[in-house]
């Protein structure tokens, strides 16, 4: 079976270098260009599994090329990085469907689990649901792209009622859960989730950190509880940690 080919498009020539030599020490092929239109020319296009794209090169750039790959037909994941991390340049290569934004520099072990979770997407597999329960707009909107650019799929609630009557619910691998919301408040979603038989696992995050609410959150099963704001590299591993935990618990079940 022929392995992965990952395809690296980045104008600055270390970049190509140390990431593609990063992608080989995932056991993956890679392929470096300088370029969207070397890219385009060559006959490795057609054999890449993932792509890992920077958005502003000379030429055309990267938010250019996805759109140009996606009209021709291609329909490959792509993972974008980037050295400016703008909010409308996330935006728009996520609705067009891109499954990671990562800003450099990044970690070697984040790209590749950005990599390794990237690959199954273009075999089919449906990708991890990420909810998040949280009544401030900005931090719903934020942390919804944030979670897609790891690679996942979102679903945002502005009430624990209203996730509570989604059908959502039932397809959530991992939820995040401000503590402190009107109604209903984050304690309380727990309780009601656990008493409704559902096994969920459950990220914690607040601007209010208190030991009480802590250990309240921790004794009944939370796996994390992070306080406001957090680092986005460590919400990207608190997820990963939980779904791997949750896998695992899984098969020894």
């Amino acid at each position: 079976m022929l392995k992965h080919l990952i395809s690296v498009v980045d104008d600055d020539e270390s970049t190509r270098k140390s990431t593609t030599l990063l992608i080989e020490s995932l056991g993956l092929q890679a392929a470096g260009f300088k370029s969207a239109d070397s890219l385009l020319k060559s006959s490795q296009l057609q054999e890449t599994s993932c792509l890992i794209i920077d958005v502003r090169m000379p030429g055309m750039n990267g938010l250019q090329l996805q759109s140009h790959l996606a009209a021709a037909g291609y329909k490959i994941p792509i993972i974008f990085i980037t050295a400016y991390d703008d909010k409308e340049s996330r935006r728009r290569a996520m609705q067009a469907g891109a499954v990671a934004f990562l800003a450099k520099p990044f970690t070697a072990d984040l790209l590749l689990q950005t990599v390794h979770s990237a690959l199954p997407v273009q075999s089919g597999a449906r990708r991890k649901l990420i909810s998040l329960v949280d009544d401030d707009e900005s931090i719903r909107r934020t942390t919804t792209l944030l979670i897609q650019s790891f690679g996942f799929q979102a679903a945002a609630f502005e009430s624990a009622e209203s996730l509570l009557k989604s059908s959502q619910l039932q397809e959530t691998s991992c939820l995040i859960v401000d503590v402190q919301m009107p109604g209903m408040n984050g304690l309380q979603l727990q309780r009601q989730l656990a008493a409704s038989g559902y096994n969920i696992p459950i990220i914690f995050i607040t601007a209010y950190d208190n030991k009480e609410s802590r250990q309240q959150a921790m004794q009944a099963g939370a796996v994390a509880f992070l306080s406001k704001p957090f680092n986005d590299e460590l919400l990207l591993e608190t997820i990963r940690a939980t779904l791997r935990d949750r896998e695992s618990s899984a098969k020894t079940a």
